[in-house]
């Protein structure tokens, strides 16, 4: 299950997670636009703390929305506005095309990231966020948590000289580079799943100067808490559930 120390990403009994829908999700929150973005919004109003969710490639999924409505109310002394903005404008990934097993799902996800680069989004995140606390004055500060893809954005947003965040997490992240680790601010929480390089996972906890928390779920997929969770199986549905306790407790612990 796991290959690291758990207990520094915990926080005593913070959490009160729902019970997670496998199919058919009803989402809590709404979409609206902030920066002309198409955008779901959750959590309430009065909120001070807000949390900017980087969706994965494959866009907004019943599994990241329960996530972000999770993220939004489940910390029993904190509750959180969350956004997940599309980045993708959309026009995600289709889920069939991963595997790219093929050379046209190749060449397709080859084009889709040259569209939309993580550098390109994390050099939009700064914007974005100014654009928040205009929208919602009560929130004081953001922190960031990305899937896959959205997990090199966070790599790269938190290691800049813009960086709007207080704290950071990513979930199976995408490319990752011990290099990036040297730079990042804030406290971060990296949750892999046994489908990231290990040796890459455990160098960039190493490179880190920061708070962490980096755990493998060895068991989980590329994707687990996010669109590709197979949330029918009891296994997933329980390593979901922890994967966001595990980040709310480090949110909670570790928020600067």
């Amino acid at each position: 299950m796991s290959t690291m120390p758990a207990g520094h990403g915990h926080s005593e009994a913070c959490c009160n997670i729902p019970p997670v829908v496998s199919t058919g999700y009803d989402a809590k929150g709404s979409y609206g636009e902030v920066d002309e973005l198409k955008t779901y919004v959750t959590g309430p109003d009065d909120a001070s703390r807000g949390i900017v969710v980087i969706y994965d490639i494959f866009g907004y999924f019943d599994q990241t929305i329960q996530g972000a409505d999770i993220l939004a109310t489940s910390d029993a002394h904190q509750k959180y506005k969350v956004v997940i903005p599309d980045w993708f404008e959309g026009s995600p990934v289709p889920i069939d095309m991963y595997p790219p097993n093929t050379p046209e799902k190749q060449k397709f996800l080859g084009d889709f990231f040259g569209k939309h680069s993580p550098q390109s989004v994390a050099a939009k995140l700064p914007g974005f966020v100014k654009s928040l606390g205009a929208k919602y004055p009560s929130v004081k500060s953001w922190g960031v948590l990305g899937f896959c893809w959205g997990g090199k954005v966070v790599s790269l947003v938190t290691s800049g000289e813009s960086n709007p965040f207080s704290v950071a997490g990513e979930a199976h992240p995408a490319m990752v580079d011990p290099k990036d680790a040297e730079g990042i601010k804030v406290p971060l929480i990296m949750l892999a799943s046994g489908e990231e390089p290990e040796d890459k996972v455990k160098a960039f906890e190493e490179t880190l100067k920061v708070p962490k928390h980096v755990e493998i779920f060895k068991d989980q997929i590329h994707g687990w808490m996010a669109a590709r969770s197979d949330l029918s199986d009891a296994r997933v549905k329980d390593e979901y559930t922890r994967g966001y306790e595990t980040v709310l407790g480090f949110f909670s612990k570790n928020w600067s």
